[in-house]
Order: structure tokens, then C-alpha cells, then sequence
């Protein structure tokens, strides 16, 4: 999906980039689980796990997937949290955001990112999340 966006300064008409992207907030109890991100425009901002869909899959599919291959875990997707629709500067984000738990015995392994901390409740905003992610705080 491409956006048409007037920039007022010059008046002229150009499209931004769409990506659409799913997350998933990893709970063990009343610990969420919270990566560093590794690579490009955004290195060491926080998030929450996850990546782009692909062409036919749903959400819920592009979740399981992503999350094998980031963090070599089997998750079981809960309840949907919210979608999230952000404006980067060089694209913009719609980001579905689930609940998801580990299934028995799986513990993430970081194969894409620098850094991953549990957090609670309180400690949720200890670390620097990167825009789109901050609304995904709000709800949670």
C-alpha cells in the first residue's frame, strides 16, 4: 500500500513506502519480553519482536514464522493488542501487535538481535523504545 502525502513546504506530491509488519509481546507471567534491535536506521532502539508479512499469510502465520527465525522460539498467539499505524521518515509502519507465550521448554536464542531483557509492569519504560513500539507500551 502506497500513501500520497502533500508536503506543504514545496507543495509537491510524493509517495511514502508502506510496510506492514506484525509484533509479538511475549509474556511469562507478569514479564514481557523486550529486544535491542542489531541493524539499520533504528540499531539499539527497543521493541518488540517481529517482522514483515509475506504475501497470503495472516498476521497470526507471519508472527509464528518471524519469531522462529529471530529468536529459534514456537509461540502460541493470543489475543490481538492493537495495530499500530506510525509515520518513520523514510516509510510508513502498520504494525499488528498480539499477545504470544512460549510454548513448553523454548527459550529465545538472539539470532538478530544485540540485546533482550524481561520486563514488567514497572520497569516497561527503562528502555528505549523506538516510536512505534511507545504505542504499543500505552495499551499494555
Amino acid at each position: 500500500m502506497q500513501f500520497l502525502t502533500l508536503n506543504p513546504v514545496i507543495s509537491t506530491f510524493y509517495t511514502m513506502k508502506s510496510i506492514e509488519v506484525v509484533a509479538g509481546v511475549i509474556v511469562d507471567g507478569s514479564r514481557i519480553f523486550a529486544t535491542q534491535r542489531g541493524y539499520g536506521d533504528q540499531k539499539d532502539g527497543w521493541e518488540f519482536p517481529g517482522g514483515k508479512m509475506e504475501p497470503g499469510e495472516t498476521p497470526e502465520q507471519a508472527l509464528v514464522r518471524e519469531l522462529q527465525e529471530e529468536l529459534a522460539v514456537k509461540v502460541n498467539v493470543g489475543e490481538k493488542i492493537c495495530t499500530v499505524e506510525y509515520d518513520y521518515p523514510k516509510f510508513h509502519l502498520t504494525m499488528h501487535c498480539f499477545y504470544c507465550t512460549l510454548a513448553t521448554g523454548c527459550k529465545p536464542k538472539l539470532l538478530e538481535h544485540e540485546d533482550a531483557k524481561w520486563l514488567d509492569r514497572e520497569t516497561l519504560n527503562t528502555v528505549n523504545w523506538l516510536p512505534a513500539d511507545v504505542e504499543v507500551v500505552k495499551h499494555l
